[in-house]
């Protein structure tokens, strides 16, 4: 395997024997997954982003959504049942996962949570998610997602 950061992430992804491909570019404040889709050449909707939010009844949630799509609360509440989700204020959401806002990756996270997965993620061939640092990606077959990291299929995407 090429030479990849050591995070919690990568450990976790080594130890669970998922197969990966580490991509490092130069991150920049507020570039999002625009800015990781023009460093690596790949589309958007491929690039994957870790959200935590958290329901009003305190639960703390992963959610992970296609980069040039936006998360539906709506959506989410609709197939959870509970009546209202917000995004995690960040330094919350960074004590609850160890990683920094921009580095915030699925796996190997400091608090266990429910991890919930935009169904049409698991139609791609291959994704890039955080691998655990800012500017850090890797490429994995999305199928990890459900069946190594336990994550659950849902619908809850919208056009941004």
């Amino acid at each position: 395997m090429a030479s990849h950061p050591s995070t919690n992430a990568t450990r976790w992804l080594v130890a669970n024997k998922v197969a990966f491909t580490p991509f490092s570019f130069p991150w920049v404040e507020k570039g999002g997954t625009r800015h990781s889709s023009e460093q690596l050449g790949v589309s958007e909707h491929a690039i994957i982003k870790t959200l935590i939010t958290e329901t009003e009844s305190g639960v703390t949630l992963c959610v992970l959504m296609h980069g040039d799509k936006q998360l539906s609360t709506k959506a989410l509440c609709r197939e959870l049942g509970c009546r209202n989700i917000e995004m995690c204020e960040p330094g919350r959401a960074q004590r609850m996962t160890g990683y920094q806002v921009g580095g915030t990756s699925p796996f190997g996270l400091r608090t266990p949570m429910p991890v919930y997965v935009q169904a049409t993620i698991l139609d791609l061939s291959s994704i890039h998610i955080n691998g655990g640092g800012r500017g850090f990606l890797v490429q994995i077959d999305p199928q990890v997602l459900i069946d190594t990291l336990g994550g659950i299929a849902v619908e809850c995407a919208r056009d941004r």
